[in-house]
């Protein structure tokens, strides 16, 4: 993992995850250091502590005030507990159906929870984010938001992409990734994480894409992508083309055989065929 400070306003705490077949996926979470400081998502399970010491290096946990979920995949949720116990003024701000899957696993007091609904807004002091349903998604709770004060546009699972190596994935902007290998990423991201996206109405999804509120954002932030500085326009093309993607198909049990027999070692006997014997 590693922390960057953005901008003024913006800590990224980024980790990449390696994912057989398919490259190093980003994995983000983010500080947003408004008046009263939001942390959007919590990180993997896996590097808890590591993400933890990240984040309580950029935020006093005294300070901080709101925990944005995007949704409740593991992968955003890693550290949610912890946060909530070591910042007493915070409040988890999810949806109604968020709740209820996170409360399956973590127990999460009510009182400590602000819901809030794709369409309405959440007054942090010195700006306002009002979040949205992005156009793709994998979980029914998703939820985004577009900073009114610097025009940010945080998208969630949407636009993203696995990356070649560990270090494009933790990369500062997505410029730095070169244009076909992120064109390869995406595409194959849209089709992983929201399957469904080859069987939508082509016309309804046109209109949802032209509803995108962060349609000429200065800055895409997604959980899965690195940072996008002035890419908007390029992104959504990306997910214009997705439906007539063809679907991911991942390995079947044979296919998975057949790398565990790669990985295994050689039986004994021809170990023992291999040594030289003494002379």
């Amino acid at each position: 993992m590693r922390s960057h400070r953005l901008s003024d306003d913006l800590t990224v705490l980024a980790h990449a995850e390696e994912i057989p077949g398919l490259g190093h996926l980003p994995v983000n979470a983010f500080v947003l250091h408004a008046e009263q400081p939001v942390l959007v998502d919590t990180g993997m399970p896996a590097v808890r502590e590591e993400f933890l010491d990240l984040l309580w290096s950029a935020v006093d946990p005294a300070d901080l005030r709101w925990i944005w979920l995007t949704h409740p995949d593991r992968d955003h949720t890693g550290a949610v507990m912890q946060v909530l116990d070591a910042a007493p003024q915070a409040r988890l701000v999810t949806t109604f159906m968020g709740m209820g899957i996170l409360s399956i696993e973590h127990p999460i007091p009510p009182d400590r929870v602000y819901l809030l609904n794709p369409g309405q807004s959440l007054d942090v002091g010195d700006r306002t984010l009002t979040a949205f349903r992005p156009p793709l998604f994998d979980s029914p709770a998703t939820t985004g938001f577009v900073d009114d004060r610097t025009g940010a546009c945080l998208s969630s699972d949407c636009f993203g992409a696995p990356m070649s190596s560990a270090q494009l994935a933790l990369a500062d902007d997505v410029a730095e990734v070169p244009g076909s290998d992120l064109l390869a990423g995406q595409r194959m991201w849209a089709v992983v994480d929201s399957p469904w996206v080859t069987w939508v109405d082509r016309d309804r999804y046109a209109a949802c894409l032209g509803e995108f509120p962060g349609a000429g954002s200065p800055l895409i932030l997604s959980t899965h992508l690195p940072p996008a500085r002035d890419r908007s326009d390029e992104l959504l093309d990306v997910l214009a083309a997705a439906p007539d993607v063809p679907p991911f198909v991942g390995p079947d049990q044979a296919a998975l055989e057949a790398m565990l027999a790669g990985l295994a070692p050689e039986p004994r006997a021809a170990q023992e065929a291999a040594v030289v014997a003494p002379t």
